[in-house]
């Protein structure tokens, strides 16, 4: 399975999960919805003031300007949070 068939079946994933729990999502793997995504993704991130990585739970809490907080579930973000930072 080539790069671009792992994504597509990673987005696939992640729709029919969500289908599953009646909730619709949107997959964007072209270039152009891509980049998009990354450039709201990194203002995003611009507004974080402090972040509370929890690798055991494989979680990591943004907390933002405005005091709002955002959920990030991931089993990699955590320990890259974490000092001394493990590449591996």
């Amino acid at each position: 399975m080539d790069r671009s068939d792992s994504i597509k079946a990673a987005a696939a994933r992640v729709l029919e999960l969500e289908a599953e729990l009646e909730s619709a999502g949107e997959a964007s793997l072209e270039d152009d919805a891509v980049g998009f995504a990354r450039k709201q993704l990194h203002a995003w991130v611009d507004t974080v003031v402090g972040v509370v990585a929890s690798p055991g739970m494989g979680r990591v809490t943004l907390i933002h300007a405005n005091g709002k907080q955002s959920g990030v579930a991931s089993a990699d973000l955590p320990f890259l949070l974490s000092r001394p930072a493990r590449f591996d």
